[in-house]
């Protein structure tokens, strides 16, 4: 295979990332902004401000002494731990011409409540599909004073025009993990177990308030303009500013926790999602779920043009009494 990429896979490989630290306010204060401000930013509490389920993202009632954290908020570390973006010598890209594909998260202990996150990020994988590059980095978070392991972030994009780098016939392909314990996901030809609808009956106020999502989210981290900016929207080929992928994946997520978990977090092990289509803010989104043991699969469709934009799983630890 030809060599046309700016992409040199020796230079990359051997990049070594500074370690980030995460800091979380003795007092609580930014925790609790943060995690409070990421669960209205996926849609906690937009159609009921006093929610059985969500309001405890956002509100520290009848005694709990902190607000609960939606798991996908682990996601936000390993932006954190990116500040400038995942340049590295070896990797030449055009950053308009990135997508987000999958996110791979795994959770391992409850976020502390003070003290520092230390972010870890290493290359994950990287893979060469001919016109497009893989790059897949890993973020590892743990709090500095234990050393114990958080969470863990694989983050996977897709860089179009980035491909053609392999220096042989093979296509090169390098991963940190072992591919074949990977799960893929297959959607069951069956009726879901449940299904949960954001917005079932939009008034103008709900339009508004899933509308602003968007411009809501970006406030925990991502400030990526093709989320707000309707130029750079339209030079990547879309009529308007799209939705965070990840931020899709809080609002399927969500609707798991609420449908599946009955509203415990703490029962979620893993989320994986992969990003199959963009949805504009504004839209319906329709989470569909199916049981299978302790595994949830799950797929997420824009209402309005009927199209799967989010496919994924989630494991948790165990069902509750009343699925």
């Amino acid at each position: 295979m030809a060599d046309s990429s700016g992409i040199d896979p020796e230079l990359v490989h051997t990049h070594k990332f500074p370690e980030v630290p995460f800091f979380l306010d003795p007092f609580m204060l930014i925790l609790m902004r943060d995690a409070a401000l990421y669960a209205l930013g996926v849609g906690a509490c937009a159609r009921d401000a006093v929610d059985d389920d969500e309001l405890k993202y956002v509100y520290h009632e009848n005694g709990q002494k902190f607000v609960q954290v939606v798991p996908t908020f682990a996601a936000v570390f390993s932006l954190a731990s990116l500040p400038n973006g995942f340049h590295m010598p070896g990797l030449e890209y055009d950053p308009r011409l990135l997508l987000h594909g999958q996110q791979y998260i795994e959770l391992y202990q409850p976020f502390p409540s003070s003290g520092c996150i230390l972010n870890k990020v290493s290359l994950a994988g990287l893979h060469d599909k001919g016109k497009a590059a893989v790059l897949e980095i890993e973020t590892k978070s743990y709090q500095k004073e234990s050393g114990e392991l958080l969470c863990m972030n694989r983050t996977t994009f897709f860089l179009r025009g980035a491909g053609g780098f392999s220096k042989s016939s093979q296509p090169y392909s390098y991963s940190n993990y072992p591919t074949n314990k990977v799960s893929a996901v297959k959607i069951p030809k069956t009726q879901p177990f449940a299904a949960f609808e954001d917005c079932t009956q939009p008034s103008q106020a709900c339009s508004i308030i899933i509308a602003g999502t968007a411009l809501l989210y970006r406030l925990s981290g991502d400030y990526n303009p093709l989320h707000s900016d309707p130029m750079v929207a339209k030079i990547a080929g879309f009529s308007r500013p799209i939705l965070h992928g990840l931020c899709t994946l809080g609002f399927a997520v969500r609707a798991i926790i609420k449908c599946i978990c009955r509203g415990d977090p703490n029962l979620v092990k893993s989320i994986s999602g992969r990003f199959l289509l963009h949805v504009y803010p504004g839209e319906t989104l329709i989470t569909e779920m199916w049981l299978e043991g302790l595994r949830v699969i799950y797929q997420a469709k824009v209402k309005e043009r009927n199209q799967t934009v989010l496919s994924g799983y989630v494991d948790i630890h165990r069902l509750t009494s009343s699925v």
